[in-house]
Parts: C-alpha cells; sequence; structure tokens
C-alpha cells in the first residue's frame, strides 16, 4: 500500500503515521525527518536544506524529488510506504507520479488531516521539540505557505479521485481509527 499523509504542519502526520506503519506493517517515509537529520549530521543536503527550513520555506523541488527518489529504491519501500510531507507542491506530486509510473506503481490513498488554524497554532507552539521553525512568527509562515504553496496538492489528489478526508481533531486514537476506516478498503 502506498500512502500519503497530508495536511498542513501540526495536523498529527508523524503521530498517525506511526500508528499506520504498525497497524499495516508498512514504513515511513517522512522527508522532514530525512531533512532533519541531514541537517543534524551537516551533510551538504542538510546546509543546504537548512536555510529554507530555519525561515518557514520549503525545500525547492528538485532537491526534495531527488532525495525521494533515491529513498524508494530502497528494499525496505518495495512493498509500499507511508509519505508523511510530501508531495508539498502541485509540481512534485505531478513528478512523483511520473516517477511512480516508470516504477510502475501509483498511490492508493491520498489522507487529508483536516484541522482547524487555531488548533493547529497551538498544537505546533507547545509541542516541545525545540525546533526552530516552532516559534510563533515561523508557525505563522509555516501556515501561510502550506495554504498558498501545499493545500492545491490536495485538490489535485482529489481530481485523481485519491483523496480522503479525515477530521483532525480528537483523541490520537480516535483519528487512527477514522484513518483505519479508509485504509481499510486498500489493505
Amino acid at each position: 500500500m502506498r500512502i500519503i499523509l497530508f495536511g498542513p504542519p501540526g495536523a498529527g502526520k508523524g503521530t498517525q503515521a506511526k500508528r499506520i506503519q504498525k497497524a499495516y506493517n508498512i514504513p515511513q517515509l517522512s522527508t522532514g525527518e530525512i531533512f532533519r537529520h541531514h541537517i543534524r549530521t551537516n551533510t551538504p543536503l542538510g546546509i543546504k536544506a537548512r536555510s529554507y527550513i530555519n525561515h518557514g520555506k520549503l525545500v525547492p523541488d528538485d532537491i526534495v524529488l531527488g532525495l525521494v527518489e533515491e529513498t524508494i529504491k530502497e528494499e525496505k519501500y518495495r512493498n509500499g510506504y507511508i509519505l508523511d510531507g510530501f508531495p508539498r507542491t502541485v509540481t512534485q506530486a505531478e513528478e512523483f507520479d511520473s516517477i511512480l509510473k516508470k516504477r510502475g506503481e501509483s498511490i492508493d490513498a491520498f489522507i487529508g488531516l483536516e484541522v482547524p488554524k487555531e488548533e493547529l497554532i497551538s498544537r505546533l507552539a507547545s509541542r516541545g521539540e525545540g525546533r526552530s521553525d516552532d516559534d510563533p512568527e515561523k508557525i505563522k509562515v509555516r501556515l501561510q505557505v502550506y495554504h498558498q504553496e501545499t493545500a492545491p496538492v490536495m485538490h489535485y489528489y482529489a481530481e485523481k479521485g485519491l483523496y480522503h478526508e479525515i477530521n483532525g481533531t480528537g483523541s490520537i486514537e480516535d483519528i487512527s481509527e477514522r484513518i483505519q476506516d479508509v485504509l481499510n478498503q486498500f489493505a
């Protein structure tokens, strides 16, 4: 099963991806985690990505697409994965579809976590990860970038009949149950 878990910063994508991973035994592929690893270890990619991420900006498409294309070639992703934090632009979605088509693969489901803006801000401000992009001003920039550049990806997948909207409020368990109700159609 190849799943895209989608939503604004603070929607709970990482939390839910871990739960889906456990429930369906498919690995999570988080571009954010991959970038944070490269930043912590000061790789050339990390150094390049740091300036974008620290200002709440999106890392350029060519860097992200190259990273994802190389990563999905790994054996552990052969039978599927949960994409968390990718694609973030319609261009990335289109290019990713081309990559998958060349591999004879496709996305099974696009899960969109919908959460009110006030709750997103509260979650991000209080999550305590010490991330440099979780201060109040950068949160506002991240949400603005999401709505301008990332939200259109939802429409791209909706036109393909892959979009499944999930209410992202409530307990972690309730949200997880809503997601599993959708994914059980593909398992």
